[in-house]
């Protein structure tokens, strides 16, 4: 229905990603971001990245960095990990990462990602796309486009017209 899927990676560091349990490997997900680009052109990829996992060393961050900006994904959120009861990190791994250090790696990401998102926006301006109408503030239709998720990612306003709706 889209060209748009969200694949929520968290880290990309293969010793990170063995404490996390993942039964995936760096070149796992590599492959499968390359082999997705490749079948389906134009496809829009979100993630959501982690820092901070325990055991999370500056290698691995240095790795998760530069991950980023040879990906370049479409949309990306950062979180900072935090332990949770019931989790196999809550309950067998120590939280040794500083707070201060989880939220100065997290804003550099997303400083990264701001930089990203702005080249491959500019690279779209001229573009004709497809919009879903939200909503409608004055005269102006407010929606998104299918590379959007609601509440979430930027708008495309523009101004009314004849035949147009919310939902169209």
């Amino acid at each position: 229905v889209c060209r748009y899927l969200d694949i929520p990676l968290q880290h990309i560091s293969d010793p990170v990603l063995n404490r996390m349990r993942r039964r995936v490997t760096r070149s796992d997900t590599v492959s499968l971001i390359n082999g997705l680009r490749e079948r389906i052109p134009g496809v829009a990829l979100r993630t959501t990245m982690m820092t901070g996992f325990p055991g999370e060393t500056e290698k691995d961050f240095e790795e998760l960095k530069q991950f980023i900006i040879e990906s370049r994904f479409e949309k990306l959120g950062v979180f900072t990990y935090s332990h949770e009861e019931g989790t196999y990190a809550g309950r067998k791994l120590k939280d040794d990462v500083p707070e201060e250090v989880k939220q100065s790696r997290a804003d550099e990401l997303m400083d990264i990602q701001k930089r990203i998102s702005g080249e491959l926006n500019r690279q779209r301006i001229g573009e004709a796309c497809k919009v879903i109408i939200d909503r409608r503030e004055g005269d102006q239709f407010v929606g998104r486009t299918e590379f959007d998720s609601p509440e979430v990612d930027g708008e495309v306003y523009f101004s009314s017209g004849h035949g147009l709706y919310i939902g169209n």
